[in-house]
């Protein structure tokens, strides 16, 4: 059981002189906790650091001009000040300093603002996330103005091996006072007996040690406690707050600089929690206020904030979210996006490409398919970007857009080097249906890439099939198809009979019926597979009775049989749903 020895003296009332140094304390330890926040959300802009902490050096240095040095007792929760805590709010920030021994920080006159910078990272980095511990990092910065007093710990033999823990911030305080003091005697500090601490060890707060006896907490009532206070802080307090400050503006506020700073506070505070409903709801009302303001001035107040909500900062710490996890309401991500400035479509692009979960890819996609009805320019330069995934997406986005003039963008795609790429756009281009559609896939015919010509060859016939029939035995003419791969030349011929043309079967019977001879032997067996291949790609009642014929006619070659058989059970597949079985069988 924990042993306890504390204090009990009533300590006296704090005389006006030490209240105004803890005033002046606090000041500085306000603007260091403001310029902590305002770090924490802008991490990755180390040129601003210096002014998010200039207030709080400002006050440091009216504090050390006027009282001296500032030292301040460093405890678990807080630091103290003649008994009173600095901290006027919560922070991590002691603890950090308490954990690795150090019990006293010394700010000394003179310290520059870039020492108050190294200072703020060493108290923000995190050692078990792989960072050094604080000590080690302070001793590193070597801080010309900053001291501070550390204890390694003790230990009690008497006790076998269980560790004890004393509090010793009077004997720190001891022995740093014999270190300040101004005797000549240097050697005084070493000079330390038991008497001297029995002196100053009257009236020690608390001791603690031992073996510390009790029922630990459950993890069921650890997850219930923390759910119970997360649901305080997203469901209870911050509407609360929006309330009350719609309350203060309601009833007069004349301060539109204070609104707009007040307003760009909490919606940082919002991202950094990740709660987009409120500022969605922030919106809203602000939206609502405004169309019965007559001066315009909630209106000026609403356009702001979007303009803040635009921000390049805070739209790429809305992609650090969507990065690697799907949010749990993807509603208020999309509502978010809706509301920016078309003039944030530059920004959203660079995060989008930061994005790596494909669903939240999409989400996004969507909200800027918005954007490029009305301006599509910023995603048709992208079209030409290096990175695959880029150009996917902006195709996606200009499909989504619906935008007229569309499949002439695509046209840039077709240019671009990535085979996957150009085959996917094709097929997205082929949806159009249109004329200029048409024509694009006609040009990618010529195309120096047998994979993109072959593509370009089937998706013909979707969009006219009397065009498609004459260019493809247009084609099929010309002296150099028979150059061409027995691939290429197959994927002409199933496109040929998929048109499904009066024309186009009677062709295949015809190359089917042509009886080889000792010098064409190898050309009309190439030529009957294709006509197999034509059937095929024709689909129909007529083609599948052709090829039960060609598959009955046994003075046909095994190779044609073989390869008539397999088209026809495939065509009765598609035409009357045929299972697997029943093709194998």
């Amino acid at each position: 059981m924990a042993q306890t020895a504390s204090n009990a003296s009533q300590e006296p009332a704090m005389d006006p002189a030490t209240r105004e140094k803890v005033e002046a304390a606090r000041n500085f330890t306000f603007h260091l906790l403001k310029g902590i926040k305002q770090i924490g959300m802008y991490r990755h802009n180390e040129a601003r650091f210096p002014e998010f902490l200039a207030r709080a050096q400002e006050a440091l240095a009216e504090y050390t001009d006027r009282y001296g040095p500032l030292s301040l007792k460093v405890e678990q929760q807080n630091f103290m000040l003649h008994g009173e805590p600095i901290f006027s709010e919560d922070t991590p920030l002691p603890y950090k300093f308490f954990r690795d021994g150090i019990r006293q920080l010394i700010f000394r006159p003179g310290l520059t603002v870039q020492e108050l910078v190294s200072f703020t990272l060493i108290a923000l980095s995190e050692p078990e996330r792989g960072a050094e511990d604080v000590m080690a990092q302070l001793w590193r910065a070597a801080l010309e103005h900053l001291e501070y007093v550390m204890v390694e710990g003790f230990k009690m033999d008497e006790v076998s091996d269980q560790e004890v823990e004393v509090e010793v911030d009077k004997v720190v305080g001891y022995l740093y006072g014999r270190l300040k003091t101004n005797s000549d005697d240097y050697l005084r500090f070493a000079r330390v007996n038991a008497d001297d601490l029995d002196s100053k060890l009257d009236g020690v707060e608390q001791m603690r040690g031992l073996v510390v006896a009790g029922n630990y907490a459950s993890d069921e009532l650890k997850a219930r406690l923390q759910k119970e206070i997360s649901e305080e802080e997203g469901s209870r307090l911050f509407p609360k707050l929006v309330s009350a400050i719609f309350q203060v503006i309601e009833g007069g506020v004349d301060d539109t600089a204070l609104l707009e700073d007040v307003f760009v506070q909490l919606l940082d505070a919002m991202l950094i929690q990740d709660d987009y409903a409120i500022i969605n709801q922030l919106v809203l009302k602000m939206r609502a206020m405004a169309q019965r303001d007559t001066g315009g001035s909630i209106g000026k107040l609403l356009e702001y904030f979007v303009l803040k909500m635009g921000e390049e900062q805070r739209v790429m710490r809305l992609a650090e979210m969507l990065k690697t996890t799907r949010p749990r309401n993807p509603v208020d991500i999309t509502r978010y996006i809706q509301v920016l400035d078309p003039s944030t479509v530059f920004s959203l692009l660079n995060a989008l490409e930061t994005i790596e979960v494909p669903e939240n890819r999409v989400l996004v996609c969507d909200v800027l398919a918005n954007f490029a009805k009305e301006n599509p320019q910023p995603f048709v330069q992208r079209l030409e970007a290096d990175r695959p995934q880029t150009v996917r997406d902006m195709v996606y986005i200009l499909e989504k857009s619906d935008h007229p003039d569309r499949v002439k963008m695509f046209g840039l795609v077709l240019l671009n080097k990535n085979l996957a790429v150009k085959l996917e756009v094709m097929n997205i281009i082929a949806r159009g249906r249109t004329p200029e559609a048409r024509k694009l896939i006609l040009e990618a015919i010529n195309d120096p890439i047998a994979q993109v010509r072959m593509l370009a060859v089937r998706l013909l016939p979707e969009f006219d099939r009397d065009k498609a029939y004459v260019d493809l035995t247009r084609l099929m003419k010309d002296p150099n198809f028979e150059k061409k791969s027995t691939e290429e030349r197959t994927a002409f011929y199933n496109a040929l009979g998929s048109t499904a043309l009066p024309g186009a079967i009677s062709l295949m019977l015809q190359m089917l019926a042509v009886k080889p001879t000792l010098l064409n032997k190898k050309k009309v067996m190439e030529d009957k597979l294709l006509a197999v291949a034509g059937l095929a790609g024709a689909c129909s009642i007529q083609s599948y009775k052709a090829l039960q014929g060609v598959v009955e006619d046994k003075t046909q070659p095994v190779e044609i049989l073989t390869a008539a058989r397999k088209a026809m059970y495939q065509t009765k597949k598609i035409l009357f749903g045929e299972t697997a079985a029943t093709e194998e069988a």
